[in-house]
């Protein structure tokens, strides 16, 4: 078992009313499997994603991951956690600006102290893999929308994580980047590297083995 969700509810206050973003939240998933979250805006897919990434906290619930209870851990263990097995890709890139195409890609292996020659060789590879050689003295600035969402992806893969998770992954790119990029998640899945996207898109949902659909911060029992 990669990560189980037990009974997890997220909510907000507002004028004095709880507003619950997830409700009732059970989720096993196991190592390898590929799973596409589907719901309309607003639905708490994304919310799901930043709780199983460990970026946002919950309120109620278990949440445990390789058999580590996060919800009991200090936040220094739960982010090397992440740092560790956690490979994210986001709609909105979040690339560092200041930082080129090369050192956006090299970053995760700072965190995790790979040595430089290691390094060197890594990011060369996912330059390739991507056609990016020649842009990787560029800034995010100077890059399209599709390139720099593959940055994104060159990125969280860089450091081979056990699970990956992307929210709408190919919202900013046109049809044939969409198929590429869902090619390459369905190739690393192959290779066991565990895959949960959001999307609204049905075409990116059905290359998941399986589909949870989110209503109202909820599993919607379809």
């Amino acid at each position: 078992m990669l990560l189980e969700l037990n009974n997890i509810f997220k909510w907000v206050n507002q004028g004095g009313k709880r507003i619950y973003l997830l409700s009732d939240i059970n989720l096993k998933v196991e190592e390898g499997e590929f799973i596409s979250i589907m719901g309309p805006s607003g639905s708490g897919k994304s919310t799901l994603l930043n709780v199983i990434g460990m970026l946002d906290g919950f309120q109620e619930g278990e949440y445990n991951f390789l058999g580590e209870s996060v919800h009991s851990m200090k936040e220094k263990n739960r982010s090397k956690l992440y740092k560790e097995y956690i490979g994210f890709v986001f709609q909105a890139y979040h690339l560092i600006d200041e930082l080129t195409v090369y050192e956006n890609i090299e970053t995760p292996l700072l965190y995790k102290n790979v040595k430089s020659s290691e390094r060197k060789a890594l990011v060369a590879d996912m330059l390739d893999r991507f056609n990016m050689v020649g842009k990787k003295d560029l800034f995010p600035s100077q890059l399209s929308g599709g390139q720099q969402q593959l940055v994104g992806v060159a990125r969280a893969l860089i450091a081979k994580p056990k699970l990956i998770l992307a929210d709408e992954p190919t919202g900013n790119l046109n049809s044939k980047q969409s198929e590429e990029i869902m090619q390459l998640f369905k190739e690393l899945n192959q290779e066991g590297v565990t895959i949960i996207q959001a999307t609204h898109s049905e075409t990116n949902a059905a290359y998941g083995s399986r589909v949870i659909h989110l209503l109202d911060g909820r599993r919607d029992q379809q």
